[in-house]
């Protein structure tokens, strides 16, 4: 008995049962983060949540509403971020391609610096809106664990797509012109 109360066992048993703790933190925490994969996998459509954030540029509010009718690209990213500097220049083609046909990608700066975001927008010529979430609760609405991420969002306002990492081109030719093709 006097072996297991030395010091040694009471601090792997602590270290043991704090990882083990740890564990099912990190556990529980994810799990609300793949509801909306978990109503992919389902075939279903979720309601997108409402967005309401300030405008990167000109001031004023934007709104994921204001885009209902639209198909969405709702890409999240931040200027320090690597990937998201490679994917950006193939957003922005996707951008002008798809926007004749009522689509659009609509970007949203999160936890980083404005004017670092806005030269970031003006390095990559990016024409497409930007919103910007100082604080980051869009993302967490959306269940957004890192950069870049991108949700697509249908005509409805129905979340139809989901990409966790930079996009590429063969996933955008797969999701988006379906959802183009439907109508409202």
């Amino acid at each position: 008995m006097r072996r297991l109360l030395a010091p040694l066992p009471i601090a792997v048993i602590c270290a043991v049962v704090a990882l083990v703790a740890l564990l099912a933190y990190g556990l529980a925490s994810k799990e609300g983060d793949s509801g909306i994969d978990q109503a992919l996998a389902r075939g279903e459509r979720e309601p997108a949540p409402a967005v309401r954030l300030p405008r990167l540029e000109g001031g004023g509010q934007g709104s994921l509403a204001s885009f209902r009718g639209r198909v969405v690209v709702l890409n999240f990213w931040a200027s320090w971020c690597e990937p998201c500097r490679k994917e950006s220049p193939l957003l922005e083609r996707w951008h002008r391609r798809i926007a004749k046909r009522g689509g659009t990608v609509l970007g949203v700066d999160v936890l980083d610096v404005s004017s670092d975001a806005r030269g970031f927008v003006r390095e990559y010529g990016l024409s497409y809106p930007m919103l910007r979430d100082r604080e980051g609760d869009s993302q967490r609405e959306f269940g957004v664990v890192g950069y870049p991420e991108s949700v697509v969002i249908d005509r409805k306002g129905r979340i139809a797509a989901v990409k966790r990492g930079p996009v590429d081109d063969a996933w955008l030719r797969r999701v988006l012109p379906p959802l183009l093709a439907e109508r409202t």
